[in-house]
């Protein structure tokens, strides 16, 4: 976690408020290296949010709880960070390719094909 994971979450749902979760997540990640409060705002004028209800929620902690229970939940399952996926059950911790690679010790690991390749098969058999 960095230190603006917190507000950035925050900021995400109220902007999910406005139906603009997914642009404004993708700004997110587009500016990563800019979560302060400040840059949050301007991220949603930037999508045209109504930026007096966003800068409320934002800055009156509308989203706290919210979050809260999130962070709880994703410990409760074992997440410790991002990214972490579930592929029917499995947890997947980490930033893994879409195919199979090779970690720094030069061993084979699944990528998420493969991944979600032995879910599917595994509940074609159960």
């Amino acid at each position: 976690m960095h230190p603006n994971a917190q507000k950035a979450a925050e900021a995400s749902e109220c902007a999910d408020d406005q139906g603009k979760f997914w642009e404004y997540h993708d700004l997110l990640f587009a500016n990563q290296s800019a979560l302060d409060v400040a840059s949050l705002k301007s991220y949603a004028a930037q999508l045209g949010l109504d930026t007096a209800t966003f800068d409320q929620c934002l800055d009156g902690g509308e989203k706290t709880a919210e979050w809260e229970k999130d962070e709880q939940d994703g410990t409760s399952y074992g997440v410790q960070g991002t990214p972490n996926f579930f592929i029917n059950g499995r947890l997947v911790t980490g930033a893994i390719p879409f195919a199979d690679y090779q970690n720094s010790a030069g061993v084979t690991q699944p990528g998420f094909k493969s991944i979600i390749e032995q879910a599917l098969e595994q509940a074609e058999a159960s």
